[in-house]
């Protein structure tokens, strides 16, 4: 038996032992290999900082609607806040590295055409 599956015949031991309702940093190696969040965790925190990015891109466009009536104004951002929506319904399906990537790329997209386009 090679190291490798020692290791996952010990964690799979270790899963096995734990209780329903304990979670894994309660187990002894989980902390040794270590801080990664969970699949739920990394969904929830997409959700969040998608939400935060949405509700950031709201007052802006409220804010750059006051001061500058455009219809480019109103596209610029009314694209980054669809592109939220995407993201959460993307990460509440599972596909969070996509939703990363895109909230990223899309929100520095946003904030880019506001410098370079709108006046």
């Amino acid at each position: 038996m090679s190291t490798s599956d020692q290791d996952q015949e010990q964690d799979h031991r270790q899963e096995q032992d734990q209780e329903p309702g304990e979670s894994p940093a309660a187990i002894p190696g989980a902390a040794a290999q270590g801080r990664r969040l969970t699949p739920r965790q990394a969904r929830r925190l997409r959700i969040v900082l998608s939400s935060v990015g949405m509700a950031a891109m709201a007052v802006v466009l409220a804010l750059r609607i006051a001061s500058r009536s455009s219809v480019l104004v109103v596209g610029v951002y009314g694209l980054a806040l669809i592109l939220c929506g995407v993201v959460i319904e993307l990460s509440r399906n599972g596909r969070t590295r996509l939703g990363s990537w895109l909230l990223g790329v899309g929100l520095v997209a946003a904030v880019g055409a506001d410098w370079l386009l709108i006046p």
